[in-house]
């Protein structure tokens, strides 16, 4: 009688067993599945190998943003009218470097546009020429940095309050 209960506990443990190494062979099966689908279904993963630094790169290659840092500039004119300004320009926001030289140049940026405004003389005041602000403020911006280069500016909120 002593072997059919000690048989019965070696059945009961087999089954115990059993279910256990089953339940592991699935979820085994589970995380593989997964894994492949997770790393083949992300177009920048390369599947097999490949330079995750490359790949990195490559999706924030194309990230460009606006730099508007240097707010609006409230630029006091010789006519003691008072000229409303936002400028903003396109980077690259993957130039690490490149956007940090930019967010420590904010008061050299607002230095250059407030002194070009301001030394306009009365008769250009009335009629500025953007294209010819742009070009020249922009030169001076990438005249002081020293990582990259700036290739276009815009003007926001540009406008001429009178002091009447």
């Amino acid at each position: 009688m002593e072997q059919k209960i000690e048989t019965s506990k070696t059945k009961a443990l087999r089954t115990v067993y059993i279910v256990l190494l089953i339940t592991a062979g699935v979820l085994a099966v589970v995380l593989l599945i997964g894994t492949v689908v997770g790393v083949a279904g992300r177009p920048d993963t390369p599947l097999l190998g490949g330079n995750e630094a490359q790949t990195q790169a490559a999706s924030v290659h194309n990230d460009i943003r606006v730099f508007s840092g240097i707010g609006r500039l409230r630029i006091p004119l010789v006519n003691s009218s008072v000229l409303i300004l936002s400028i903003a320009f396109p980077y690259l926001a993957s130039d690490i470097a490149f956007t940090e030289e930019l967010a420590g140049k904010i008061a050299e940026f607002k230095t250059i546009a407030t002194d070009y405004f301001a030394a306009l003389p009365e008769s250009q005041i009335i009629q500025i020429n953007e294209d010819a602000a742009k070009a020249d403020i922009l030169n001076r911006y990438n005249s002081i940095l020293r990582l990259g280069r700036i290739s276009a500016l815009y003007f926001n909120d540009m406008m001429i309050l009178d002091a009447y």
